[in-house]
């Protein structure tokens, strides 16, 4: 059945569509990375207010190509620990156990759904190397005391801006304040361009990795001729043209999917503040005994509305999600990421011994929290007519 209130509508416009038909018409049809990538790469690095930015195929491929910069470049292999989120998507968990890290798990906030940033100084310890936060479903999840300590104590911070393009920390975007960020453009976010990601910084070294390690681990995709020059010097035997630094795969996108990026950059601005007002007119009409409220509203920039039930009757969630399906409501339970990463199967070895009291939370996120649609062309009586909806549930 259709559903009247979709997660998604209207992501991807026929100017798109225009944008696609103008890259495939050319004389000299050229589709794999080229003038549009490198295009793209450098429009959203000024949008973003950033040096550099690498375009790859997805949000994970960011994140997992931004583990195997820190693991190759990591110089204290003592130095094996990442805090990360319990609320966050699998890429970013699996990006670093796949790169040989152990990941150490903190508890949500429910005012940001993010890092509970006490914890996380807490956790800290002398195999810490970073601390990967996910800035979830368009919520800052930074404070100034995270960033002093993590400076002072020499501690990378990643930043997965996937769900979060556009917000901000104190007027700055966030993906600015870390060592590294990545960002989602897949269909359902903010932006899309079909599937695809971002890896951007600040640091010329990380960024040329980020390029080699997009392509297959080559030297001549670095983008740093002196350097390639250097590599090949020590390499005789190989050819210039197939020098492989690292063991990697293919992580790139198309020139398509520049051509949307560029397209959809140009509206990204406005329709974030549409779907950021939209936000507040909803968590305003909500009923404040039924549903959580007290969300952190500065900065933010939501692709969905996140709704967290106060009850903790597993009866009432169900009469909740049955009467959503009824009026044609789509959502998903446990935000975007499933909720609670360590009660996931792929994470059995990790959560044996995981007391899940210390994880309150997150837990009520998983099974009491959801979200559901917000898009830029969303009308205001629609909204209403969602929340009445939601206001007369029994719960």
């Amino acid at each position: 059945m259709k559903s009247k209130h979709p997660l998604m509508k209207n992501n991807f416009t026929r100017s798109d569509m225009n944008a696609v038909k103008k890259v495939i018409s050319v004389k000299n049809l050229v589709l794999t990375q080229s003038k549009n990538v490198r295009q793209f790469e450098n429009k959203w690095s000024r949008w973003l207010g950033v040096k550099y930015s690498t375009f790859v195929n997805s949000g994970a491929s960011a994140n997992f190509i931004t583990l195997a910069i820190l693991k190759h470049s990591n110089k204290n292999k003592n130095k094996n620990q990442i805090i990360v989120p319990s609320l966050t998507w699998i890429s970013d968990v699996a990006s670093v156990i796949m790169n040989g890290f152990k990941p150490v798990f903190v508890d949500a906030n429910l005012e940001n759904l993010s890092m509970n940033v006490d914890q996380v100084i807490k956790k800290i310890s002398k195999k810490t190397l970073a601390v990967f936060i996910t800035h979830t479903l368009g919520f800052n999840g930074l404070n100034e005391k995270l960033i002093k300590t993590l400076k002072r104590k020499k501690i990378h911070l990643i930043e997965d801006v996937c769900e979060s393009h556009g917000a901000t920390f104190k007027n700055k975007k966030l993906g600015t304040f870390g060592l590294i960020s990545n960002f989602s453009f897949y269909y359902a976010h903010h932006m899309t361009t079909i599937e695809g990601g971002m890896i951007c910084t600040n640091d010329k070294k990380i960024y040329e990795m980020s390029r080699i390690l997009r392509s297959h681990g080559m030297l001549r995709e670095s983008g740093n001729k002196s350097y390639e020059k250097k590599v090949i010097k020590k390499n005789k035997t190989l050819s210039p043209q197939f020098t492989f630094l690292y063991p990697a795969l293919n992580f790139r996108n198309t020139e398509i999917g520049a051509a949307i990026g560029l397209n959809q950059l140009k509206n990204l601005t406005k329709n974030n503040s549409n779907r950021s007002n939209n936000f507040k007119y909803f968590i305003n009409l909500l009923d404040g005994n039924k549903y959580w409220k007290a969300f952190d509203l500065k900065g933010n920039s939501n692709y969905a509305f996140p709704i967290i039930l106060k009850t903790k009757n597993i009866s009432k969630r169900n009469l909740f999600e049955r009467i959503l399906k009824k009026n044609g409501i789509e959502f998903r339970r446990g935000t975007a990421g499933g909720g609670n990463q360590l009660r996931q199967p792929y994470l059995k070895e990790f959560s044996k011994n995981i007391n899940f009291k210390k994880f309150k939370n997150v837990d009520r996120i998983h099974f009491f929290g959801y979200y559901i649609g917000n898009y830029p062309t969303l009308k205001k009586s629609k909204i209403k007519e969602i929340a009445i909806i939601l206001n007369k549930i029994k719960i």
